[in-house]
């Protein structure tokens, strides 16, 4: 069971990134990511109904809520939409996966953890990684586009890594992360509605079947059942096993990403691969004998995320 939880949340997780990349055309960003969690936020709130776990969020937490919507249902994601546009799906991929290094320097700032030797040298090797991955496309025409893309992708995994730091704040004042992440996405779904009156945005309906199963990919399969999936690795094996498919999603990502985007493969883009992912192996790594006993029971130790809302796109 715990096999076929793992391969398939990994699956899911590292094609979402190609399934935004189909999104992309004549329906707007916003309209795309208003839909997803449209369907995601509907379709979680009716769950929970039916199976009897639905609950009304304290009147004291909505503020908390509404800030974990605009960082990981939301703003993050509209970085993302567009991002696709300038740089190939599996890319994004890789530099969200670089979200652990923002995580641990954002955990410093907001509850002062304390950054070790392990996160300077995945950082490192991250941003060495990085380099190397755009540094052929950067230099060459059409640099500007690359560069916007690439930061669009990082300002995306920064909200990201904020929306993380305001999920531990809500399991510390005991919202659980089922409750937090189901209110979120509706939340986020009126603060994107909010923004596409604002912006005078004009809804276009589903262009074609491939939108549309896109759509409902990410609706259903990204944003539900990768996460429950997660949740139940997360109890099962631990948040520090469960972390490593962080890893993984990237070679998946780029996989897709090489066969139907045309990727091309470089080895300065190889070896960039591998630094980036030396990098999150280096973050995650952890010695035998300073394991703690509750981490192998799933719950996250003292300085770990709580809820892994948002994982991934």
């Amino acid at each position: 069971m715990i096999p076929f939880l793992f391969i398939s949340t990994v699956l899911i997780w590292g094609t979402t990134w190609f399934a935004i990349a189909l999104q992309s055309g004549p329906v707007p960003a916003l309209i795309s990511i208003f839909y997803r969690f449209g369907v995601a936020g509907i379709t979680f709130i009716a769950l929970l109904a039916v199976t009897g776990r639905l609950k009304l969020p304290a009147k004291e937490h909505q503020i908390w809520l509404i800030l974990q919507a605009l960082c990981l249902f939301s703003l993050n994601f509209i970085c993302f939409y567009f991002a696709v546009r300038y740089i190939p799906s599996g890319l994004e991929s890789v530099i969200f996966s670089l979200a652990t290094i923002f995580n641990a320097i954002n955990a410093r700032i907001f509850y002062g953890d304390r950054i070790t030797i392990r996160v300077i040298a995945a950082g490192i090797l991250g941003v060495s990684g990085l380099g190397l991955l755009f540094g052929r496309d950067i230099f060459a025409s059409g640099a500007t586009e690359i560069l916007y893309g690439v930061g669009l992708c990082l300002l995306g995994t920064m909200l990201f890594s904020l929306g993380n730091m305001v999920s531990r704040h809500n399991s510390q004042i005991g919202i659980s992360p089922v409750t937090a992440n189901a209110w979120g996405m509706c939340y986020g779904t009126l603060i994107l509605l909010a923004l596409i009156v604002a912006t005078g945005t004009p809804i276009i309906a589903p262009p074609d079947m491939t939108y549309l199963a896109a759509l409902l990919y990410l609706a259903i399969f990204g944003s539900i059942v990768a996460f429950t999936t997660y949740l139940i690795l997360v109890a099962r094996i631990g948040s520090a096993k469960a972390a490593y498919m962080t890893v993984l999603f990237p070679i998946i990502a780029l996989a897709v990403s090489t066969m139907f985007e045309g990727y091309v493969w470089h080895w300065t883009s190889i070896l960039g691969l591998l630094l980036a992912l030396a990098g999150n192996i280096v973050m995650f790594a952890r010695k035998k004998n300073n394991a703690a006993p509750s981490d192998t029971q799933g719950t996250p130790r003292q300085g770990e995320l709580a809820n892994p809302a948002g994982a991934a796109s």
